[in-house]
């Protein structure tokens, strides 16, 4: 049956279904409003099937039942924004400011850890690069999706290799073994495991009803209820090796995946980049997978290596970019304006500027188990004594967008009618005025049921822009009669108190997703959890009704008003005092080419260097 022809049967279909409804109305008045709802319900489900199906969707002729399928096959991903012309070979040294604490990254919530990974790791499919909304294969052959989109049929490519590696603890020596099914199954049954440390990875599949393998290159996905997001999460897996990280007789012991230090030191993956090497608080290295299954459809990243260095403070950083021991740079707002108008940053010169609104966001989290900001008066007098307009003047030199929520500035999530409360101090005073906080005893500190209004806010070590924001917030909240204390810790200690919860009040961001889910971070399941990334304990129950929507709703601009509302709780609640999107702002190499920013921001992968300019990696 040809697609048109379908689309004639859904048609039936609904008619049948408007009759029905007219003859319920007529014949079953006192059961009208059960009977609108429920089949109402049946028509949004019957048009979000219809919206979903792509222009490319290959429909069966056969079986014209419930139990269809709607078949999907695409091409190699992103294919297109691969140079033919690329020579092969060369580096990309990039630096970040602190080592991380391990290297797997399910039960490591950092960034750095997720980029690494990422290097290392391939998925089922991913976003083409230019239109987000699309997906194209990599790992999978093709896959098929249920019209209820709860279940989920992938079928593998053959001939995927794992990386050659040496077990670190029992010195088994591992080469051309094959990812099969067992792997993808492996992945979920570790992050769904609940003693393992996987809380932030769980609450995503936590709906998974179960994975059925079928054989070696083929399983299913089985979802237990409806999400909008369960197509890109099924389909953004990647496999975990069992062979290393249950190397061992027995059932699957959690507690050794969460302490074996010796595995958790290496990555083990099947993608472009393979770990070479972790020289602890100096760099991290990676070297091209020679074996990759990409390179035969065209995808083998141009660049050999990929370095990390780990450069604790910016000027050093800076000054290894313009010596060209770093290939590239995550610049400051500062050394944007003020140390990039050298000959070697202007046009022509050694060094490209790159500068792009980011995904991310940044924020000040007050820790909700702490009685003093129980009080969301406390929590909203502190909003207006953060001085948003200057610090984004004075520090990030307007490279940034003040934000109320936690979306995406730039998609339809985000409620920019919302705007920011303003600074303040006079209507903070009243605020905590009005909260029973008053200087009882003369000391310039305010007071209440003989408790000073005291706090300590944490600073990163060797953090040139907190070391910077941090002291303007102390001299607003002393004018408030505020006791504000600063405290420094190392980025390790730092993530440890985060995690435990042992903290007043955090500065930190987070990278938004291309698709909107609260659950992770908002959620009051999440909130008691240790390790979790509701590190504030924020609970809110309408909060929770409205995340819950937000997952079940597939169209879109249902979803964005979802968001909206949910926005309005967050800003009346003010658990975070939400800052900045800021740019990304990137300085590197002027020899790379192929160099393009996407929606979704800058894809190195696809950049390569001519060979009379490519750099060697030291100490290789």
């Amino acid at each position: 049956m040809n697609k048109n022809l379908y689309l004639n049967f859904i048609l039936t279909v609904a008619t049948i279904a408007l009759i029905f409804l007219g003859i319920t109305l007529i014949n079953a008045v006192d059961r009208v409003q059960k009977s609108n709802q429920n089949i109402l319900k049946r028509f949004d489900q019957l048009e979000e099937t219809i919206a979903s199906i792509p222009a490319q969707t290959v429909i069966p002729a056969t079986k014209m039942t419930t139990t269809k399928v709607i078949e999907k096959i695409t091409q190699i991903a992103n294919l297109q924004y691969f140079d033919p012309k690329a020579a092969s070979g060369g580096r990309l040294v990039s630096a970040i400011s602190s080592d991380t604490p391990n290297m797997n990254v399910l039960i490591n919530n950092e960034a750095t850890a997720s980029t690494f990974n990422s290097l290392c790791s391939s998925t089922l499919a991913t976003r083409n690069l230019e239109d987000p909304e699309k997906f194209e294969a990599l790992m999978a052959e093709s896959w098929t999706i249920s019209p209820d989109k709860l279940s989920y049929t992938i079928t593998l490519k053959k001939g995927i290799l794992w990386h050659d590696f040496t077990d670190p603890v029992n010195g088994k020596e591992w080469k051309n073994k094959e990812v099969t099914a067992e792997d993808f199954k492996f992945y979920l049954d570790v992050i769904r495991n609940k003693d393992t440390n996987c809380g932030p990875s769980r609450v995503y599949y936590k709906d998974i009803e179960k994975i059925e393998i079928i054989n070696k290159y083929k399983f299913k996905v089985v979802w237990k209820i409806r999400y909008f997001r369960s197509l890109g999460l099924t389909l953004g897996m990647f496999p975990l090796p069992k062979h290393l990280y249950h190397a061992y007789p027995g059932a699957f012991d959690p507690k050794k995946f969460n302490d074996d230090h010796k595995r958790n030191r290496m990555i083990v993956g099947c993608g472009p980049y393979r770990f070479l090497r972790w020289d602890k608080n100096k760099r991290v290295v990676f070297v091209r997978f020679e074996k990759y299954f990409g390179k035969k459809y065209g995808i083998m990243p141009p660049l050999k290596y990929r370095v990390y260095k780990i450069i604790k403070h910016a000027n050093t950083r800076f000054q290894a970019l313009t010596s060209a021991k770093l290939d590239r740079l995550n610049l400051t707002a500062e050394q944007w304006v003020k140390r990039t108008d050298s000959a070697i940053f202007k046009k022509g010169g050694k060094i490209e500027k790159i500068k792009y609104l980011g995904r991310g966001y940044s924020y000040i989290g007050y820790n909700l188990n702490n009685p003093l900001f129980k009080d969301k008066q406390v929590r909203l007098a502190f909003t207006h004594l953060i001085d948003r307009k200057r610090i984004l003047k004075d520090i990030y030199h307007n490279l940034g967008k003040i934000v109320t929520g936690p979306f995406f500035y730039s998609s339809k999530a985000y409620d920019k009618s919302i705007k920011p409360y303003a600074f303040d101090i006079a209507k903070a005073k009243r605020i905590l005025s009005k909260a029973g906080w008053k200087d009882s005893d003369g000391d310039g500190i305010i007071d209440k049921d003989g408790k000073k209004l005291s706090f300590t806010f944490m600073q990163v070590a060797n953090h040139s822009t907190q070391q910077k924001i941090l002291p303007l917030i102390k001299e607003d909240m002393e004018k408030a009669g505020i006791d504000m204390k600063i405290q420094i810790f190392e980025w390790a200690v730092y993530l440890q108190r985060l995690n435990q919860k042992n903290f007043d009040v955090c500065l930190l961001g987070w990278t938004t997703g291309y698709e909107a889910d609260p659950y992770q971070v908002w959620h009051s399941s999440q909130a008691d959890k240790k390790h979790s990334s509701n590190h504030i304990s924020f609970k809110n129950a309408k909060a929770d009704r409205l995340i819950v929507e937000i997952r079940r709703t597939f169209d879109p601009e249902k979803r964005a008003k979802l968001c909206h509302e949910f926005q309005k709780i967050l800003h009346e609640e003010q658990p975070y005092t939400f800052l900045f999107v800021n740019y990304s702002l990137i300085a590197q190499s002027n020899r790379y080419r192929n160099v393009k920013v996407f929606p979704l921001g800058l894809d190195t992968e696809i950049m390569w260097t001519p060979k009379n300019k490519q750099e060697k990696v030291s100490g290789i």
